[in-house]
C-alpha cells in the first residue's frame, strides 16, 4: 500500500485517514489513487468511518455500493466491527485495482458483500456465485485468536479473509474462460471433486504427511479450490508486504531497482523471491519485539509455481487479455 500525498499542504496521508494533520476532511479517490481535500463524502462516512468518495453526495463509495447486506445493528459491536472489516475490504479491493481488478475498465462483475454480524451462532463466511459473505465479528482481536488457535493457524486477520474470499470470486470469473480452466486443472487438480466431502475428509483425517512440500498451507491441501484460493491470497499477502516496503521508503539489497513497483513486475519468479526475503527480514524485526513473524510461511518449490500461475492470470484477468 502506498504513503499518500496530502493535497493541502505537507506531509504524509494513510490509507485510513480520514482527515490531515491540520483538520482537513479529505477522501480517497480509488481511480486517481489519491487524496481529495472536500470531495463529495460516502454516505457512510460518520457511520463506519469510511474515508472514500462517493460519485455524489448522499450516495455510496465504490466499496461500499458492493455489500448488500450490513450487519444487524442490535447485535452488540456490530457497528464498531462493521466499520474494521469494511476498511480491510478497501484496502483489499484497492490492492487488486492496482491489476484494474473491479475498477471502470474491468467489463467483469463485481463481488457482492454480505457482512454480517453474530449473534448466537458463528457467521459461516464463503462465497458462492459472485456473493462474499464475511463475519464481521472477526474484527474482534480475542475472538480471532482463539479461532486461530483452535484452528492450529498461523495466521489470521479480516484482510486475509477478503484475500481469500475474494480469490474465489475471481476464480469463479476466470473459471469462464476455456484457456484458464484447462490450465488450472493442470496445477492445482480437478476442481470438480466432490467439495463438501473433501472438506469433511480434510476436517475428520488432517492432512497429508508432505503437505508441506505441495501446498502453501495445510487447508489448502483439503480441496483445489482452497489450493487455488489460499494460494491467491498469499500472492496478494506478498505484493502487498513488497509494495508497502518499497513505499515507506526502505531498501534492501533483494530491490531490483529504488524505482520498482511490484505491480508492474512480469516476472513472477523475481516478484516472489524479492517479497519473500522481505518478509523474512520483516520477521527478524519482529522477533525482536517479541512478536509474531509477520509471514509464518515457507515457500516449497509447488508452492512457488502455483503462485507464478495466480500471478499470470490476476495480472491479465480483469480485462479478458
Amino acid at each position: 500500500m502506498r504513503v499518500f500525498s496530502n493535497p493541502v499542504g505537507s506531509g504524509s496521508l494513510w490509507f485510513d485517514n480520514l482527515t490531515t494533520a491540520d483538520g482537513v476532511p479529505v477522501a480517497y479517490d480509488p481511480h486517481a489513487r489519491a487524496f481529495l481535500a472536500m470531495p463529495p463524502f460516502c454516505v457512510n462516512r460518520e457511520r463506519i468511518s469510511c474515508n472514500w468518495i462517493a460519485p455524489r453526495q448522499g450516495a455510496p463509495c465504490q466499496s461500499c455500493a458492493m455489500t448488500a447486506l450490513a450487519p444487524d445493528p442490535s447485535i452488540p459491536h456490530a457497528i464498531a466491527n462493521w466499520s474494521q472489516a469494511e476498511l480491510a475490504k478497501r484496502w483489499v479491493l484497492d490492492n487488486l485495482g492496482r491489476w484494474h481488478w473491479f475498477r471502470p475498465e474491468d467489463p467483469g462483475v463485481r463481488p457482492v458483500f454480505h457482512m454480517l454480524a453474530e449473534g448466537a451462532t458463528p457467521v459461516p463466511m464463503g462465497h458462492i456465485a459472485g456473493v462474499v459473505t464475511i463475519s464481521v465479528a472477526e474484527a474482534d482481536p480475542v475472538l480471532r485468536t482463539t479461532r486461530r488457535q483452535a484452528l492450529d493457524e498461523p495466521y489470521r486477520t479480516l484482510i486475509g479473509h477478503f484475500r481469500h474470499e475474494i480469490a474465489h470470486m475471481i476464480w469463479w470469473r476466470l473459471s469462464l474462460r476455456a484457456d484458464f480452466i484447462d490450465a488450472f486443472r493442470s496445477m492445482f487438480g480437478d476442481e470438480r471433486t466432490d467439495y463438501q466431502a473433501a472438506l469433511q475428509r480434510h476436517y475428520r483425517e488432517g492432512p497429508p504427511p508432505d503437505w508441506d512440500r505441495r501446498f502453501l498451507t495445510s487447508y489448502a491441501s483439503a480441496h483445489p479450490h482452497e489450493d487455488w484460493a489460499e494460494t491467491t491470497a498469499h500472492l496478494l499477502h506478498l505484493m502487498d508486504i513488497a509494495d508497502s516496503f518499497v513505499a515507506a521508503g526502505l531498501s534492501s539489497p533483494q530491490l531490483p531497482s529504488s524505482s520498482w513497483d511490484p505491480y508492474a513486475e512480469q516476472d513472477a519468479e523475481r516478484l516472489i523471491y524479492t517479497a519473500a526475503s522481505i518478509a523474512v527480514g520483516i520477521n527478524n524485526v519482529n522477533r525482536a519485539m517479541g512478536l509474531s513473524d509477520l509471514y509464518p510461511f515457507v515457500l516449497s518449490e509447488a508452492a512457488r509455481d502455483k503462485l507464478a500461475f495466480a500471478h499470470g492470470w490476476l495480472r491479465r484477468g480483469a480485462q479478458g487479455l
